[in-house]
């Protein structure tokens, strides 16, 4: 079990909060059919959606314990705890952040942030098109993107936006998994720059959580035991993109606060066929968006 933080001790009426807590996961449970997690649902089920082990086990989390929140206990809730419930019990923003609000914990990552982002930086990545580029934090959250790059390694708008990390989708997204041509050599380059910039961030929650849930992947595993450690910097890329075929870029940071990470990530064609290529993508990108907005 990791590190646990207690609930607000001093917030209003912390019992009436355990038992809205324990509301909360019991409503969001429930309306959650087995097949939606794909577990059989058995002939013998009359729990309406999911039992209280099967939470359990999608969330790591130990049977008693789970079963004590939903009995709304006094018992301490950590942040990693918390994060896996939100993901098994398949929450959305808005979920997430009330089931953190009532378990008086603050959750270490309700939506990426990036010191220095303004207007006019997502201005400037609009008019870096067609070339695709994004904005990530230094735990490797893409906080924006323009539409060429939402389109470069899958189609982001799909993705919700907690799971916009492009450690997690290295490991977890079958289209970015697919485009990328040297897979294994990214994932191995991304987990030593990760472990490089964690330094700073040791026992910070977001970090920890975002380490914990990286552990799940045995392919993360393998890399992070490697106590690799390399510093950012720009290396060519090559990609097979399930629109326009193979492109061959180069990467490049723009920092926009270099003490804590913050930078645009953008990928400049190598030759004459990769360019031409990503304005085809650039056009494929305008237009999925504006069929988006019609619908």
């Amino acid at each position: 079990m990791t590190t646990a933080i207690r609930s607000d001790s001093t917030s209003p009426a912390p019992e009436i909060r355990r038992h809205e807590l324990a509301a909360f996961l019991r409503s969001r449970r429930e309306r959650i059919a087995p097949e939606q997690v794909g577990l059989p649902r058995g002939r013998r089920r009359r729990t309406p959606g999911l039992r209280r082990e099967e939470v359990a086990q999608l969330s790591s989390v130990g049977v008693t314990w789970y079963t004590w929140l939903e009995q709304a206990r006094d018992i301490h809730v950590s942040v990693q705890v918390l994060d896996s419930l939100a993901r098994a019990l398949m929450l959305d923003g808005s979920e997430r952040a009330h089931l953190f609000q009532l378990a008086g914990v603050v959750d270490p990552s309700p939506a990426p942030s990036c010191p220095g982002f303004t207007p006019e930086v997502r201005a400037l990545l609009e008019q870096l098109e067609p070339m695709p580029a994004s904005v990530q934090n230094d735990r490797y959250d893409i906080v924006a993107y323009n539409r060429t790059f939402g389109l470069l390694l899958g189609d982001l708008d799909r993705v919700p936006p907690e799971d916009r990390n492009c450690l997690i989708l290295s490991h977890t997204d079958p289209d970015w998994k697919a485009s990328v041509v040297h897979l294994e050599e990214m994932q191995r380059l991304m987990a030593a720059r990760f472990r490089g910039a964690m330094a700073a961030h040791l026992g910070e929650p977001a970090w920890q959580t975002l380490l914990d849930r990286l552990r799940q992947y045995p392919s993360f595993r393998e890399n992070w035991e490697r106590h690799e450690v390399v510093a950012p910097g720009t290396k060519r890329k090559e990609f097979i993109n399930r629109y326009v075929g193979r492109l061959v870029l180069d990467h490049t940071n723009l920092w926009l606060s270099p003490e804590l990470g913050a930078r645009i990530v953008a990928y400049v064609p190598a030759d004459a066929e990769t360019r031409q290529r990503m304005e085809r993508l650039h056009e494929i990108a305008v237009g999925e968006r504006a069929e988006a907005r019609a619908v």
